[in-house]
């Protein structure tokens, strides 16, 4: 089943500067996508016109799940970003409210009214990232590692058919990182397509999966031959 078709899209920032030209992007169910570049090569923003963060006004083709990018009204959004799960660079966990409030604030958010039903769905998405016991602690008395695994579960809460995962490796030691990419890819082997930004070439070749690399206001796979193009330190480090 194809989730995201993007044919000659450019992408642009908001000020009207040129990110990304002649965008090619097939996502398919289950797909495990990396998109490496340097920053500020357009990893992001291709993220951002995904959940719709930044338009799309040129395209010859551009949908995702169903939802044709340039002509898709505001009011429409909404229910575009419940279909995926997005996990922000900065967490964006609210900070006054326990693990389980922060879960229970989207499911209401998103329309969910029973509260068996909202208690078994936030039990069930922190045991499938390893934390049912920390439904009670807030935010900052976890580590690192466990607000991402909060912030993937957060993500899950709706049954996505995507996730989008902007940098969830950041700031994290190199275990750490290994075991979130590994969980992200156990949630892509059950049906859910995950894309994600990333520097961490040792991630690329531990947890194989379809990579695309922005470089020069362009978008390119080179999923055959990463390992042999000569990248810049600052587009991947070890």
């Amino acid at each position: 089943m194809v989730l995201i078709e993007y044919k000659n899209v450019n992408i642009y920032h908001k000020d009207g500067d040129t990110v990304l030209r002649g965008v090619n992007f097939h996502v398919e169910e289950g797909e495990f996508i990396y998109l490496i570049g340097r920053v500020g090569s357009g990893k992001s923003s291709l993220l951002k016109t995904i959940y719709q963060e930044l338009d799309i006004d040129e395209a010859d083709e551009a949908t995702v799940l169903g939802q044709d990018m340039v002509t898709i009204r505001r009011k429409q959004v909404p229910g575009l970003r419940r279909q995926m799960g997005i996990i922000f660079q900065d967490l964006q966990l609210l900070s006054d409210r326990s693990v389980y409030s922060n879960l229970y604030f989207v499911l209401k958010a998103t329309g969910w009214n029973d509260k068996e039903r909202i208690n078994e769905r936030i039990d069930e998405v922190l045991t499938q990232v390893g934390l049912n016991d920390k439904k009670d602690r807030m935010p900052h008395e976890l580590s690192g590692g466990e607000q991402q695994r909060i912030s993937i579960a957060r993500a899950l809460l709706n049954s996505p058919q995507l996730i989008v995962a902007d940098e969830p490796t950041a700031n994290l030691d190199h275990e750490t990182a290994d075991n979130i990419i590994q969980l992200l890819r156990e949630i892509s082997l059950r049906g859910t397509a995950v894309i994600l930004t990333t520097h961490n070439r040792s991630l690329l070749n531990k947890y194989p999966g379809i990579v695309y690399r922005c470089n020069n206001q362009k978008l390119e796979e080179v999923t055959n031959d990463y390992n042999q193009i000569q990248f810049s330190e600052e587009e991947l480090k070890d």
